[in-house]
């Protein structure tokens, strides 16, 4: 059974940090890419970043300078860094796999999701 479990959501002032977290089990997750999206309230899902299992990166420009992705395969982890956040970026952020190594934007593409985790940047 596939899970992805988000955590290290939360409620911070605009300007702040967190960390995302997204443990992955009943995959071979060395052979999977990795991706981060979001949905604010009344909004489409939106492509956040992804990571090849290669390590390679790929990020929205929206969040580029702000936001780092990285992973640890031999944790069956991925990590969303967000710096400087903005009330923009309150969101539920989901965690999601695709098998290969490659870059995808599109959510239709990756096969397994995480239930969410809250982000919310107040002002």
């Amino acid at each position: 059974q596939v899970q992805l479990v988000e955590s290290g959501g939360g409620l911070v002032q605009a300007g702040g940090s967190l960390r995302l977290s997204c443990a992955a089990s009943g995959i071979a997750f060395n052979f999977y890419a990795m991706g981060w999206f979001r949905q604010a309230p009344g909004k489409e899902r939106e492509f956040v970043a992804s990571i090849r299992w290669s390590g390679s990166t790929d990020i929205t420009n929206s969040v580029k300078g702000r936001f780092t992705i990285s992973r640890d395969n031999a944790k069956n982890t991925v990590y969303l860094q967000m710096n400087s956040l903005k009330p923009d970026d309150t969101a539920v952020y989901s965690c999601a796999a695709v098998r290969g190594n490659i870059y995808s934007r599109d959510p239709n593409e990756y096969a397994y999701w995480g239930q969410g985790t809250q982000v919310t940047a107040s002002s």
